[in-house]
């Protein structure tokens, strides 16, 4: 067996509740908390929401906190080197010093200065 097809195989798909597989005619729906489970209709998500329900309810948690927690994606001119966040597109907003040709971003800029007159 190809390695193509056991794959495949290995990825059979079918109801969290009846078991039904998924076929041409039958399509399953994820279950909208946490895309986990599939169903084959609204009555097979019903019946099976008692059993669910609690780790239902734990992965979207999760899925939640992924998404607020996510770092953004950095940006072509890299990070900060000083708090590590990417630095913004628009090179107006961060400061390019001469002495070490590193960019920063203008919240360390800021910090920095409001430091040195303390």
């Amino acid at each position: 067996m190809s390695a193509a097809v056991e794959s495949e195989s290995d990825t059979m798909l079918s109801c969290a509740s009846c078991g039904a597989a998924e076929v041409d005619d039958i399509k399953l729906k994820e279950c909208n908390g946490c895309h986990l489970v599939k169903y084959c209709s609204d009555e097979c998500q019903r019946d099976h929401k008692p059993q669910h329900k609690r780790a239902c309810k734990k992965r979207a948690a999760e899925i939640h906190d992924e998404i607020l927690f996510k770092q953004p994606e950095s940006s072509h001119y890299g990070d900060c080197p000083i708090c590590c966040l990417p630095l913004p597109i628009d090179p107006e907003k961060s400061s390019l010093f001469s002495c070490c040709s590193k960019r920063i971003c203008h919240g360390c800029d800021y910090a920095n200065t409001k430091r040195e007159f303390e």
